[in-house]
């Protein structure tokens, strides 16, 4: 038992460390948690137990629920062809880049080609909306058009998974069943649950969500998809919820990000082997480079056609080219059904982990916009529908 103590203190102490140095640096601290996760595995390693994996994965899980519930479906409707236009080429053109390159250039079978391809071609919820609380993105119209077309851009990539290599079964069809009536009913009655339990200090609104989603989470898992698609779906269901309340999903927002999350970007930075990457260095930098490359040429065009500002065009594409959850998650699959060997899961985990920090980094950096969110007068975070999608931007540091 004391070595299970031991074991978190070295987590908890890690992810202190990474707040500390994001504060320092001015970078989010997903991305930092990522790079000391990196250091640490490889120096020290991590002992990655069963509890770790599961608050590495709840903290995914939560995470990704709560991006979801920052879609407004206001803004959606308002900017319906643009999210759906960045999201659908945000897919398909790094899946087609990398996929004809891990076949032709690499060599590699169609199966893991595949693999590669829908590895590379997800944007990350995770280190986007992590960086959208920290910087205030999530409260306007540019933040929310972003995260939509992430949830368009990995439901592609789920999608694609699960055509390609899915398990058709009855417990396939289960989930999906399951899932369709949970987000009917939760948007209609979850209201009246919230309100008849009520704010206390036991917090039975929170466990009503937890247990949501860890059992739409485990249904999942049995099917054979996974955990954070539904809590995606889950999220966005309870949007409109969540906008007249905005104690709840602060609340939520405060144990992800405090407890659960820094276990999931510390455990996907020590996935990184630096043996392996200097084995692979030079495939590495390659599916990095097309990943962006490819992500440029179609996302870039795409918001001068929406009229973006320059700036936020930039910003938006830089953030699109993200990946991490899907991408890594993605990645493990192949390995675990036998699709990719060991050096191509370590060769693709690690361009997925350095397009989450490289992309970011630039984007936070050189191309934040210059004006600030909207702030409504009783202090809570608040967006104005009808401004223009290139006023969005972080407030001052």
């Amino acid at each position: 038992m004391a070595s299970v103590w031991l074991a978190s203190s070295l987590w908890i102490g890690l992810a202190l460390v990474a707040s500390v140095l994001s504060i320092w640096v001015s970078v989010s601290v997903a991305l930092v948690e990522i790079v000391v996760g990196a250091v640490a595995g490889n120096l020290v390693g991590l002992p990655i137990a069963p509890w770790v994996n599961f608050l590495a994965g709840f903290g995914a899980i939560l995470l990704t629920f709560l991006a979801g519930a920052e879609i407004d479906p206001t803004v959606i409707r308002k900017h319906f062809w643009s999210s759906m236009s960045i999201g659908v080429v945000s897919f398909f053109a790094p899946f087609l880049g990398v996929l004809f390159l891990a076949r032709y250039a690499a060599g590699w079978p169609w199966p893991q080609a595949e693999i590669a391809g829908i590895s590379l071609s997800t944007t990350s919820v995770a280190v986007v909306y992590a960086v959208m609380v920290e910087t205030g993105f999530n409260r306007t119209d540019l933040g929310k058009i972003i995260l939509a077309a992430c949830f368009v851009t990995d439901l592609g990539t789920v999608l694609a998974l699960g055509l390609l290599f899915a398990n058709y079964n009855v417990w396939l069809a289960t989930f999906v069943g399951v899932t369709a009536v949970a987000l009917f009913l939760i948007p209609r009655f979850a209201p009246q649950i919230f309100a008849a339990l009520g704010e206390r200090v036991s917090e039975p609104q929170t466990k009503f969500v937890a247990l949501v989603l860890l059992f739409l989470g485990g249904l999942a898992s049995v099917a054979g998809s996974e955990a954070v698609l539904p809590a995606y779906l889950v999220g966005i269901a309870l949007a409109p919820t969540f906008a007249k309340d905005r104690e709840l999903p602060h609340r939520l927002r405060i144990v992800a990000f405090s407890i659960l999350t820094p276990f999931y970007f510390l455990k996907a930075g020590s996935l990184v082997d630096a043996k392996s990457v200097v084995a692979g260095g030079a495939l590495i930098l390659f599916f990095l480079a097309i990943k962006i490359v490819t992500k440029f040429a179609g996302i870039l065009p795409v918001t001068r056609l929406f009229k973006f500002k320059p700036r936020d065009g930039m910003y938006t594409t830089l953030l699109m080219s993200t990946g991490l959850t899907f991408g890594s998650i993605s990645a493990l699959y192949g390995l675990t059904n036998g699709i990719i060997d060991q050096q191509q899961y370590t060769i693709l985990v690690t361009a997925v982990i350095l397009s989450a920090v490289v992309p970011t980094m630039i984007a936070q950096r050189w191309f934040l916009p210059t004006d600030k969110p909207a702030e409504a007068s009783s202090g809570q975070p608040a967006f104005d529908a009808n401004t223009s999608v290139g006023s969005a931007t972080a407030p001052g540091r």
